[in-house]
């Protein structure tokens, strides 16, 4: 099963405070240790939200663009991991070992074909497949 493990933004993230050089050895040693077990199949931090920018949509489809900051910091994201693992109980208890002091994760699966029931008729499944076969072509390339 995969899980993304959102790293919720704080007010220290939300100013472009970078973390010190024994929290990036922390993380480092971290991201190495889901490596190398397996798990860890993508992840990265992300810029403050004032480098950023929303795309919102009307009821008839009509985008509005909204340049970052954003004022709720308990709804920005400031990193993630994709992690690779049997359950949510065992992406819960790597999360747990994560070197971080305040702050807090978010776990969320991530959809499968069977959940969008028979409205993911086979034809658009295939379509789905060519579609992450050519991002991984791309990704090796």
């Amino acid at each position: 099963m995969r899980f993304m493990v959102i790293v919720k933004a704080t007010e220290d993230s939300e100013k472009g405070a970078m973390p010190s050089q024994d929290m990036l050895e922390a993380m480092g040693a971290y991201n190495e240790e889901l490596v190398k077990a397996g798990v860890m199949l993508d992840g990265d931090g992300l810029r403050p939200s004032s480098y950023g920018a929303r795309v919102r949509f009307d009821d008839e489809g009509n985008a509005s663009v909204i340049d970052g900051p954003f004022a709720e910091t308990k709804e920005l994201v400031s990193g993630y991991w994709v992690f690779e693992v049997s359950s949510k109980e065992e992406a819960v208890e790597w999360a747990r070992r994560a070197p971080f002091r305040g702050g807090e994760l978010e776990i969320r699966p991530f959809s499968v074909p069977e959940d969008f029931g028979e409205a993911f008729t086979p034809e658009l499944q295939e379509k789905e497949n060519e579609l992450r076969d050519t991002l991984t072509a791309q990704r090796e390339a």
